[in-house]
């Protein structure tokens, strides 16, 4: 468990109970989605990434669920604490970002799978789990962003902010 990072910032989180699979490991800070076919939350590692990584962020984006505020370490079926909102800090790979700009889950160096708690910026809503809320005094590297659970608040929405 050695990425446990807490990575909340301010503002309400929402959170939610969310059952784990004994053989998944998650971690403070990660990012994760409801899986729909067994119900249970898994890091964005975890999901499908196919030939594309668009695909791969849409995919997670429309199942996205949260930030999860507590560790289920492997053997452990307990369901865990996620937050569905809330401003949290993240490492940002990519171009620079503003106020607003909407953010989503970044690859790995290998382009294999999405990381668990690294975000980058994206062209569109439908690949965003969160927005910049912050930008000013940031550590370099990281991002101030506010998440948008879709399972339990419909995600991030409306207009690109360039």
């Amino acid at each position: 468990m050695s990425n446990s990072n807490f990575r909340w910032r301010w503002g309400e989180t929402n959170p939610v109970l969310a059952n784990v699979n004994s053989v998944t490991v998650v971690e403070i800070g990660d990012l994760v989605w409801l899986n729909t076919t067994t119900k249970k939350a898994e890091p964005a590692a975890s999901s499908v990434f196919g030939a594309a990584l668009d695909v791969a962020q849409t995919t997670l984006a429309a199942k996205f669920l949260g930030v999860a505020m507590q560790a289920s370490p492997a053997g452990s079926d307990a369901p865990i604490r996620v937050a569905t909102s809330g401003t949290f800090q993240f490492r940002k790979t990519g171009a620079d970002v503003t106020l607003g700009s909407i953010l989503g889950v970044d690859k790995n160096a290998s382009e294999s799978v999405l990381e668990n708690q690294t975000l980058v910026p994206v062209s569109t809503a439908a690949k965003a789990i969160g927005r910049v809320a912050h930008v000013h005094n940031v550590e370099a590297g990281t991002v101030f962003v506010a998440i948008q659970s879709a399972v339990m608040c419909g995600g991030v929405t409306g207009a690109v902010i360039a």
